[in-house]
């Protein structure tokens, strides 16, 4: 699931002061606890999960498996978001809630208040694939001030460039250890994925490349690690998102995969996963029409996939959860009540995110009502959910130590990890200079593109290259919308250079369906890079070299982030090796483990 509400240029960070203090004017009242912050002595699980189960309605059992998404913001109580959240909790008494985009503090202090107000304890999940980085960090625009946030780690496809496996591991379990210390119990990750489509508007970098035996390998080791560090893990998504052109944001994909070739290819990373432990595995809005089915009917809500293929066949027997059924995937076609019900006779344990809550929820109770569901399907599904959260230490405690946050998110520890990381993912694909690295004699002309969302890209990768090559110009920053005298003008600047670097962010937007440069600022890139010394650096989409064929040098970073914007500027300089081999292929251009070493 990824975030489909508010995204501004800033996230300010500050106290969660919710809840520390009297009964607020036409806001509700100061949330009191409602379970001891420690159990006296172990508690028998099976005996919790029972008492539990009998003691709801059906109602609340149906609500138990409605997850709902909340931002990670500072918020007042006055706030129409935030009461919205305290109504799904207080009233609705929904089972779990999706936490996204805020500073670390902010985050745990909501988490401990809604906690708190709930009448059994939220299974709280969030997407840290593979990374914190919806909480990594906040910017004040007017001064581009960065307040710190979480540790930001490569994505998946840059831990695959490093070749040693045990990377997904060390990372998993980083992330794990920091998103359990700001009250997160379940990570939506890893994305298991096989990316063998240049065109995949959606998963792209989320996923750990094209070769699904290496795919299936990272896998398991994320999984592992993610147990490790504390946290469950959910494979997704099922059974195989890889293979598309249409984001699911927007749209249903159509997959047009047979049964064997799932079987060699989506499917082997997803057993994969499964044997590695994985707690719950999350269901892809696609169709697969040769898989039995039609174009029209997305694999969340068919019970051929989620519970023939998924568990008959290959034996899970953890939790299955939906992909956010505010997605137009399964949007466009369904009504909410229908999407609800047909996800429950599918075999979903968890409906993730619907837009209309009450909605769903009155959908499902109906459905029982009048025969539709049988009420120990609901069971089952409430059963489920329990044990998660006992396995998550929620049956003895819902609050932790905030200053476990300061202790651990962002540890030196992590940003190492995080930084050694990156170092090893930086790919050269093409030098016909050779250009990398710079020479030391050679003066650097540095241009960043980017949308201008991206307040932060490049800044890294500025700071560095001009601490390590003092010479260093930023001939300027495009984006989207430049046009030809901008562009004119960048081309004057960089030409008093020795060497341009072109550094291009191209991060896929959820709900967009694209992840390229316009036409016309991917031709005057293709000019430029051809007519003289050019090296450019692609951060996020790996695939745009093919916007810019002419360019002499072609390095992937697989992703966006400080630490893989530090690693390229030293990679560019020379200040350390260049040693990473590319997880997937474009046809024509480079192949899966083509990588220069300097």
């Amino acid at each position: 699931m990824d975030m489909s509400r508010r995204f501004g240029l800033a996230l300010v960070a500050g106290l969660w002061l919710a809840g520390c203090g009297p009964r607020t004017a036409g806001g509700p009242a100061e949330p009191r606890a409602r379970v001891p912050a420690k159990a006296s002595r172990p508690i028998d699980t099976t005996s919790w999960v029972e008492r539990n189960l009998a003691s709801l309605s059906l109602r609340d059992r149906v609500a138990q498996m409605v997850t709902v998404w909340s931002l990670g913001d500072y918020t007042s109580y006055q706030d129409s978001a935030f009461a919205e959240v305290l109504h799904w909790v207080d009233s609705l008494h929904v089972g779990g809630l999706t936490i996204s985009l805020g500073t670390p503090v902010e985050v745990a202090h909501k988490l401990d208040l809604l906690q708190r107000r709930s009448r059994l304890p939220l299974l709280v999940s969030s997407d840290l694939e593979p990374s914190l980085m919806r909480l990594e960090t906040a910017v004040y625009p007017a001064y581009l001030l960065e307040t710190g946030g979480a540790t930001q780690f490569p994505p998946a496809m840059a831990i695959a460039a490093t070749g040693r496996d045990e990377d997904a591991y060390d990372v998993a379990r980083a992330i794990a250890r920091e998103g359990r210390a700001v009250g997160v119990h379940v990570n939506f990750a890893p994305v298991v994925d096989v990316n063998n489509n240049p065109n995949n508007p959606v998963i792209g970098t989320r996923s750990f490349g094209e070769d699904p035996a290496r795919v299936a390998r990272l896998a398991a080791h994320f999984v592992r690690g993610t147990r490790d560090g504390g946290l469950l893990s959910t494979a997704k998504h099922f059974p195989g998102h890889g293979d598309t052109d249409v984001d699911s944001h927007v749209g249903l994909p159509v997959i047009s995969a047979t049964p064997a070739r799932l079987r060699e290819v989506e499917l082997l990373p997803f057993r994969a996963a499964i044997a590695a432990g994985a707690d719950m595995v999350m269901s892809a809005h696609i169709a697969l029409p040769a898989l039995g089915g039609d174009s029209a009917t997305p694999a969340t809500l068919r019970p051929d996939v989620m519970s023939a293929l998924l568990r008959d066949s290959l034996g899970f027997q953890g939790t299955a959860v939906t992909d956010a059924l505010s997605m137009e995937g399964v949007g466009k076609g369904y009504t909410v009540a229908q999407s609800a019900v047909m996800s429950v006779l599918a075999g979903a344990d968890i409906l993730l995110k619907p837009n209309d809550v009450p909605g769903a929820i009155d959908a499902v109770v109906a459905a029982v009502e009048r025969g539709e569901v049988p009420p120990a399907r609901i069971d089952s599904s409430v059963r489920r959910l329990l044990w998660l959260k006992a396995r998550a230490g929620l049956a003895t405690s819902r609050s932790r130590s905030l200053d476990s946050v300061h202790a651990i998110v962002a540890s030196r520890e992590h940003r190492a990890l995080a930084q050694d990381v990156a170092s090893r993912a930086i790919t050269l694909i093409r030098d016909s200079g050779p250009l990398v690295p710079v020479a030391a004699s050679d003066r650097i002309a540095l241009v960043v593109y980017s949308p201008e969302s991206e307040v932060k890209a490049g800044r890294a990768l500025t700071r560095e290259l001009a601490r390590l090559r003092p010479g260093m110009r930023t001939a300027g920053r495009i984006g989207p919308g430049s046009a030809a005298p901008v562009l004119d003008s960048v081309a004057r600047a960089a030409g008093e250079q020795d060497v341009l670097v072109i550094a291009a962010f191209v991060r896929r937007v959820e709900g967009e369906g694209r992840a390229t440069v316009p036409p016309h600022v991917a031709a005057w890139i293709d000019s430029i890079a051809s007519s003289r010394r050019a090296i450019v650096v692609a951060f996020g989409n790996p695939y745009v070299l093919r916007q810019f064929p002419k360019a002499q040098a072609y390095i992937n970073a697989f992703g966006i982030g400080d630490a893989l914007e530090i690693a390229a500027a030293r990679a560019l300089s020379g200040a350390q090796p260049v040693t990473g081999r590319s997880p997937v292929s474009l046809p024509g251009y480079f192949a899966r483990g083509d990588g220069l070493t300097r």
